[in-house]
């Protein structure tokens, strides 16, 4: 049976302005020889779906260092703290497309990377959701809002337009809980 490995010892590496790095110094059950494993730790992060009452999804294209790319998402951001995720996801949807919501649903929760990552990532549905304001990104976001029919992003997840790993985890969330989004993916995919 695995077992957790007992943590022996633990330090802070680096810290940075979105997370810090430790080093922990463990044992594994089985050999009982000494590891060192790297742990990326970081408050939670939130996503949100905003859909438009015409089934529209606000989007952002926005550039990511890591990747060197101008990505395609759906808004999100960090918890910070003191705030509840849904507090995030509200926050979030407001700076970075302008837009609110009528109703907030939590419809998942994720561990985006146990191997390196100790937080998780929760998606929220924001319904109905109508623009009040302009965006107001951080200093370091250049962000575009999009809107894309819900009915394309299935193909956009096939097609590579949507590759941003916990993007598509937050439509999965959405297809498992509104199972027509998902049985409209399903037979476009047997289509082609």
């Amino acid at each position: 049976m695995i077992k957790p490995w007992p943590c022996i010892r633990t330090q802070s590496t680096q810290s940075y302005r979105v997370f810090s790095v430790r080093t922990d110094i463990v044992r594994s059950p089985r050999t009982g020889l000494e590891h060192d494993f790297y742990v990326i730790e970081s408050s939670g992060w939130v996503n949100i779906i905003p859909l438009t009452r015409d089934h529209q999804v606000v989007m952002v294209r926005q550039y990511r260092h890591g990747s060197g790319e101008v990505t395609l998402e759906i808004p999100g951001g960090l918890i910070d703290a003191g705030d509840t995720p849904e507090k995030a996801a509200v926050r979030e949807l407001l700076e970075e497309t302008g837009f609110q919501a009528r109703e907030v649903l939590e419809i998942g929760v994720v561990n985006p990377n146990p191997a390196l990552f100790n937080n998780r990532c929760y998606t929220f549905l924001a319904k109905d959701v109508k623009k009040i304001r302009e965006p107001m990104p951080d200093q370091t976001e250049d962000i575009e809002v999009v809107l894309v029919p819900l009915s394309d992003i299935s193909e956009w997840i096939r097609t590579g337009k949507i590759d941003h790993a916990i993007v598509i985890t937050a439509f999965t969330h959405y297809f498992l809980r509104y199972p027509e989004g998902l049985k409209r993916f399903l037979k476009k995919s047997r289509n082609l």
